[in-house]
């Protein structure tokens, strides 16, 4: 038999995309707590304080990711919140743990989620509900890229581009945990500031200068690693800046999200602004074309053991997320616009509820 909390609270509130286009597609409607018994014995009912937001959801809400659920559906990679139901085969939580929550298949934009207990990570004492929903895409992708398909060691450079959204704050603090790396971080000037504290070694502003040129300028080689998240005529720019033997990861597809509703144009741009690779064009030139997608990662041990170590070093001191701002489900459009006009600086945050007077919004 589940096993609940004596909370009495019962409604709650759900954010739920109703169809593809501009941000009126996304709905807030009621929603109530799973009863007792009526949802899976190996999974927890989950109270949500915070959810993070990525370029998976605007996509989705475009109609352009690759994995968008049948309609309507709730979105949401990840969240945080306390347990509040416990499954009969439930183990290693119980209830009033807090926990980090993550999803490849969406679902946690709601705030009683019925969530596996192999989604669920015990959540650092020190960490708050915002940070705790700003750890699972960001750090595990840039960890799994810097790391796992990078191989980034002592001595190398990287280039990261958006080096102030919520993989590329992720991915400068996990950079700084390997001695004498050099990162160039790209970033509109007004966030210069923040990524250079972070630990950003150059920072070129995007839309004024050239970064090829700039990068040029001071490693004329080239760098080991490039993180391209934008791809079309970027991901050209990326391989052709990387040394012998580098790497570049491409994990995503910025360039194809122009303005808030589906552009067939910027499609068409991006993916005529690239060329493509056979193995005998690779060969000579010794180099490496790497791609990563979390949504599809079914790997849950290296999910995990990524989660194990991302958290060790949260306990150490060495990360910490960088939050932007934090907005309630009911304006989920003014928190997607945020990132769709490139003005925030870390991580979007949403929660069920209004947050309270002085809150940062």
């Amino acid at each position: 038999m589940a096993t609940e909390s004596s909370e009495e609270t019962k409604a709650g509130v759900t954010l739920l995309l109703t169809g593809s286009g501009g941000y009126d597609k996304m709905k807030v409607i009621p929603a109530t707590r799973p009863d007792k018994d009526s949802f899976d014995p190996n999974s927890v009912v989950v109270h949500i304080q915070a959810n993070g937001i990525n370029f998976a959801e605007l996509m989705c809400r475009q109609g352009l990711y690759d994995r968008i659920p049948k309609l309507p559906a709730i979105l949401g990679f990840e969240g945080s919140g306390d347990v509040i139901m416990v499954g009969k085969n439930v183990t290693k939580f119980k209830i009033g743990d807090r926990v980090i929550c993550s999803k490849h298949d969406f679902g946690l934009w709601t705030e009683f989620p019925v969530v596996p207990e192999s989604c669920c990570f015990a959540m650092p004492k020190s960490m708050t509900y915002e940070e705790g929903a700003a750890i699972p895409v960001n750090y595990i992708t840039a960890f799994h890229m810097l790391f796992n398909l990078g191989g980034l060691r002592k001595g190398q450079s990287v280039l990261i581009h958006m080096a102030a959204g919520g993989v590329g704050t992720a991915a400068i603090q996990l950079c700084r945990t390997v001695p004498n790396v050099t990162i160039f971080g790209t970033a509109s000037a007004s966030k210069h500031d923040l990524i250079r504290k972070l630990g950003v070694d150059h920072a070129i502003d995007y839309r004024t200068q050239d970064y090829v040129e700039e990068i040029r300028k001071i490693q004329p080689g080239g760098v080991d690693i490039v993180l391209d998240p934008l791809s079309g005529a970027d991901a050209v720019k990326g391989f052709d800046l990387l040394k012998p033997l580098g790497k570049i990861v491409h994990f995503g597809a910025a360039n194809a999200v122009s303005g808030a509703e589906k552009s067939y144009w910027s499609m068409m741009k991006m993916y005529f602004g690239m060329k493509s690779y056979t193995p005998m064009s690779l060969m000579p030139q010794n180099k490496a074309v790497c791609g990563y997608h979390l949504g599809h990662l079914t790997d849950t041990e290296a999910i995990d053991s990524a989660m194990t170590e991302i958290l060790s070093l949260y306990d150490q001191g060495k990360i910490k997320p960088q939050i932007d701002t934090v907005w309630s489900y009911d304006d989920i459009g003014k928190a997607m616009a945020r990132m769709h006009d490139r003005l925030n600086v870390g991580k979007v945050i949403i929660k069920p509820h209004k947050a309270p007077e002085g809150e940062q919004h």
